[in-house]
């Protein structure tokens, strides 16, 4: 497998919990940006003659569908052109209801993009307002049929939980109202208030009282148990697919497998040794001049060792249903896991599963996953 990650730092508004690198930018900017895209891929590709051609390819951000299908069009030419794209790649991308519509739609899907990842987030406009989105309940809905319109038929959709004020019966109508879709995938990610995010402020000017940790438990124990009823695999603590819908960008960063990025604030892995990661900062006039300049703007943001290697790998795999595999991780590293991690297995003990040769986190284990997690670390 190789995959490539394309990062557009561009949003209409930037959203109250969002603590990436992403801001409001002009059509100029943009169209500017495209290009340093261009001279990044191609600058890669010269770095890194032998990489076989591509298998995945995601645009993320930031908000990927304010490209226009023409400027996604010329990046996966561009892509074509140097590293050359798998006839069966994965082609996603990220894109907010607020902008989307039927002639969009229709020129990414015939530009190659075959996967669109569809940041609903809810379906109460209350709770819409709050977080700081751009569309109303009813436009994402109408964005979703507008998608299928345009002949995608692999559509993954984001939805969000353990919001203010959120109980029990509301999540039940934002789930019914999911599952009315008839999505391929979908992820489910609980509200978490990040530092210096304009929500951040908010709570501690004490405008909101955030989730506490029963409800939480309770919802996520909901999402489970009405997405997995609805036929869907609960394949990663925050993901769920259809059979055969699995998103094969996200598994090789779980998987540990090398991934490019391209695009300020891009984070690559290379299996290179016990693995590589480089960042490209989040800075744009830097990335203009390094770019300028015929220098590859990443930077050496890790190198591992085999006990660091080990530790992330374990870190990764057990945050999926398929769990830390004996066979796989004695191929890597030529030992067994509970060799290395003897006392962390022993540790999580009541939340483990030993089946099939792969150590698996239970369903109340990964509602405390960050703090199992620490015993591998």
């Amino acid at each position: 497998m190789s995959s490539l990650y394309l990062h557009i730092p561009f949003c209409s508004s930037k959203c109250q919990y969002c603590d990436f690198y992403s801001g409001v930018g002009s059509a100029a900017e943009i169209a500017e940006y495209v290009e340093l895209l261009q001279q990044n891929i191609t600058l890669l590709k010269k770095e890194l003659p032998q990489q076989s051609p591509l298998t995945t390819i995601f645009f993320g951000g930031g908000t990927p569908s304010l490209l226009s299908p023409q400027q996604l069009n010329a990046l996966l030419a561009t892509l074509r052109q140097t590293f050359g794209v798998a006839a069966t790649a994965e082609i996603s991308i990220e894109a907010n209801p607020g902008t989307l519509d039927l002639a969009r739609l229709q020129g990414y899907r015939q530009a190659g993009v075959n996967r669109l990842s569809l940041g609903i987030q809810s379906f109460d406009d209350r709770q819409l307002a709050f977080l700081g989105r751009i569309h109303s309940g009813t436009e994402a809905r109408q964005a979703f049929a507008a998608a299928r319109q345009a002949g995608f038929d692999n559509i993954s959709v984001d939805l969000m939980f353990a919001l203010p004020g959120q109980g029990l019966p509301d999540l039940e109508r934002d789930l019914s109202a999911l599952l009315e879709l008839h999505s391929e995938h979908i992820s489910l990610y609980g509200l978490t208030i990040e530092e210096e995010t304009p929500l951040a402020a908010r709570l501690a000017a004490g405008e909101f009282t955030p989730c506490d940790e029963d409800t939480y438990s309770d919802q996520y124990r909901l999402i489970h148990q009405r997405l997995t009823a609805a036929g869907f695999e609960h394949y990663e603590i925050s993901n769920f697919a259809r059979p055969g819908r699995r998103c094969a960008h996200n598994l090789a960063y779980w998987k540990r497998r090398s991934c490019l990025a391209v695009g300020c604030g891009g984070h690559s892995f290379y299996e290179t040794g016990w693995g590589e990661r480089w960042l490209i900062p989040s800075d744009l006039a830097s990335y203009r001049s390094q770019l300028a300049t015929g220098h590859n703007p990443a930077r050496l943001l890790e190198d591992f060792d085999r006990q660091t290697a080990m530790k992330e790998y374990a870190y990764l795999a057990l945050r999926t249903a398929d769990g830390l595999a004996r066979d796989d991780f004695a191929q890597r590293f030529s030992c067994l896991p509970e060799e290395v991690f003897s006392a962390a297995l022993n540790s999580c003990q009541p939340y483990l599963l030993n089946q099939d040769g792969a150590w698996r986190f239970d369903l109340a284990g990964w509602l405390i996953y960050d703090h199992l997690i620490s015993h591998f670390l």
